[in-house]
């Protein structure tokens, strides 16, 4: 490898620093915990933990994601840095989705009878139901055999 090629790949792999006025927005979904930083005038980056959306999600969690934007016509018109932790991928996921909408409706009121119908601005509360002692999971009970 030459050394052209080292610097090449130190300059992508490089995470994009996102600077200047921004709204924040802390939103949830199942265990998961989004909080978002909003900054106007932006190109349509996302920074998720400090990786590329691509390389954090998979493109059904992406579309998932970007939902909130596209209805509005909102796609390249903002830059989001993300912390997101806790849950799995679809939680992670909803969470953003919910707090880009959040977001959106904080910004611009005339979005939100877009935005509302659609349930992207309802917390989902839904959690997994706990064990319960004497049963296989929540409400499964054990095989009843006769004899």
């Amino acid at each position: 490898m030459t050394t052209q090629q080292t610097t090449n790949k130190t300059k992508a792999e490089e995470p994009v620093v996102l600077k200047g006025k921004h709204t924040s927005v802390v939103s949830r979904r199942k265990t998961a915990v989004a909080r978002l930083r909003i900054y106007k005038k932006g190109t349509g980056i996302f920074i998720v933990n400090g990786r590329k959306l691509s390389d954090y999600f998979s493109q059904d969690k992406i579309n998932t994601i970007k939902q909130p934007l596209k209805l509005t016509g909102n796609l390249k018109s903002f830059n989001f840095s993300i912390v997101v932790k806790g849950g799995g991928g679809v939680g992670q996921a909803e969470a953003i989705r919910h707090g880009i909408a959040k977001a959106l409706v904080e910004m611009d009121e005339t979005i939100k009878p877009v935005i509302k119908p659609k349930g992207w601005l309802t917390r989902d509360s839904r959690k997994k139901e706990r064990k319960k002692p004497g049963l296989k999971r929540a409400r499964r009970s054990p095989q009843w055999s006769k004899r």
